[in-house]
C-alpha cells in the first residue's frame, strides 16, 4: 500500500459506522404513533390489506426508504401519510429505537411520535394498503406477558422444486469446499413475541419493536 493509498483509505473510514453492505438489504423506516386519550398513551397500529405483501398483518405505518426520501424520518412520515393520512405538522418525533436488522434481509428504522388527539379523529385510510386501525393501551403491553414461541431458520445451499428437482444455488462442491457446506447449515433458532388483543394477533416484528419500546420506560 502506497502512502497516497492509505491516505484515501484514512478519508473513506466512516466516522459514524452505518451497516455493512446496507444496500443489498430492503431498507424500511416506521413510525410508533402515541397518542394521549383520556390520560393514558395508546398505541396506534394498522392492519393491512388482505390483497398486499403480509396482508392481515398487524404493524406501524410506515414502509420502504426511497430513493427522493431526505432521510429515515422522512420515509416514516411520508408513509404515515399516505396510509393513514396523518400530517407531519400533526407528529412531533421525540426519539428513535435502535436499528433493528433481520435475519432475512430487512433493516427498520424506528422512530417514536406523539400524534394530536384531532388527527387520529380525522384519518383518512389509504384502503389499497390498510383494511382498518387500532389504539392499544400502552399499559396492556405493559401488564401483559406475551406468549412466546420458537421459529427455526437455516442456510440452504439448494432448493427443491415442486417436480422434486435439486436446484444448487451455492455450488460448495464445485468450490472445493468442506462438505458440510453443501448440505444446510447454521440452524438458529430465535424467539417471536405475540400478544392478543380484542380478537387481533400482534406478533412478528411489530411484537419486536414494542417489546424494545417498553424497555425505555
Amino acid at each position: 500500500m502506497k502512502k497516497k493509498d492509505l491516505e484515501k483509505l484514512i478519508d473513506n473510514l466512516p466516522l459514524t459506522p452505518n451497516i455493512l453492505g446496507r444496500e443489498r438489504y430492503f431498507n424500511s423506516s416506521i413510525l410508533i404513533p402515541l397518542v394521549k386519550l383520556q390520560n393514558e398513551y395508546y398505541i396506534l397500529l394498522q392492519k393491512r390489506a388482505k390483497n398486499i405483501r403480509q396482508g392481515g398483518d398487524i404493524c406501524f405505518p410506515g414502509g420502504r426508504v426511497e430513493k427522493s426520501d431526505k432521510s429515515f424520518k422522512h420515509t416514516a412520515l411520508r408513509e404515515t401519510k399516505e396510509e393513514l393520512g396523518i400530517r407531519k405538522k400533526d407528529i412531533k418525533i421525540i426519539g428513535r429505537l435502535d436499528t433493528l436488522v433481520t435475519s432475512y434481509g430487512v433493516v427498520v428504522e424506528s422512530f417514536v411520535g406523539l400524534v394530536k388527539k384531532k388527527a387520529i379523529n380525522n384519518m383518512v385510510l389509504d384502503a389499497n394498503e390498510v383494511e382498518k386501525t387500532l389504539l392499544v393501551p400502552l399499559s396492556f403491553f405493559k401488564n401483559t406477558k406475551a406468549e412466546v414461541y420458537t421459529l427455526r431458520a437455516e442456510v440452504k445451499p439448494y432448493s427443491i422444486d415442486a417436480k422434486g428437482n435439486k436446484n444448487i444455488h451455492f455450488p460448495a462442491k464445485e468450490l472445493n469446499l468442506p462438505l458440510h457446506y453443501q448440505n444446510p447449515w447454521i440452524e438458529k433458532e430465535y424467539q417471536v413475541w405475540v400478544y392478543k388483543y380484542e380478537g387481533e394477533v400482534i406478533w412478528g416484528l411489530t411484537a419486536l419493536i414494542i417489546n424494545d419500546l417498553l424497555k425505555k420506560y
